[in-house]
């Protein structure tokens, strides 16, 4: 019965070692386009998933598994900003999808603490999702200027002495 959970721990893994992959990605293209608080958003949500890699690891090894550590796939390579975010929603939407119904399958093995875990990686996962969503939403009620405006921020700061990345 562990195997199962294992098995569903390490397709977690694949998974969020692609997202952290393509949030840094993402991340590279919206600071060096000026959209620091994009940019700044891509990077916190690798982080997080790098955390949850972290949590995933520990509990294969609990179980006396192998820790996989391969991405599931390749990083997109995408320049526009609404490709990024509708990228990260779909992503972080089937995420929430798989982690719902590995939790179940946890349940069925008797595995309650790797239930738990998605359970709460789906949280997490959500939250991300509405974060994305919300940007997408900014981008629809204000266009380009809403990304003009990250932009001219981070120029004022750059400009003036302040803390923006150069």
């Amino acid at each position: 019965m562990k195997e199962k959970s294992i098995a569903l721990l390490n397709k977690a893994i694949a998974d969020e070692l692609t997202a952290v992959h393509q949030y840094m990605y993402f991340h590279f293209h919206c600071d060096d386009q000026g959209y620091e608080l994009l940019a700044n958003l891509f990077r916190k949500t690798a982080i997080e998933e790098m955390m949850h890699i972290e949590l995933l690891a520990e509990r294969i090894l609990f179980l006396k598994g192998e820790v996989e550590m391969a991405a599931s796939a390749e990083v997109k390579k995408i320049h526009e900003v609404r490709e990024m975010l509708k990228l990260a929603a779909d992503m972080e939407t089937s995420s929430a999808n798989d982690y719902n119904k590995w939790a179940n399958e946890c349940a069925q093995n008797a595995d309650s603490a790797s239930k738990k875990l998605f359970e709460s990686l789906v949280d997490d996962e959500e939250r991300h999702f509405d974060n994305y969503d919300v940007e997408m939403d900014n981008l629809k009620k204000f266009g380009d200027n809403y990304l003009a405006l990250q932009s001219i921020e981070r120029s004022k700061n750059v400009g003036g002495g302040g803390s923006g990345a150069a």
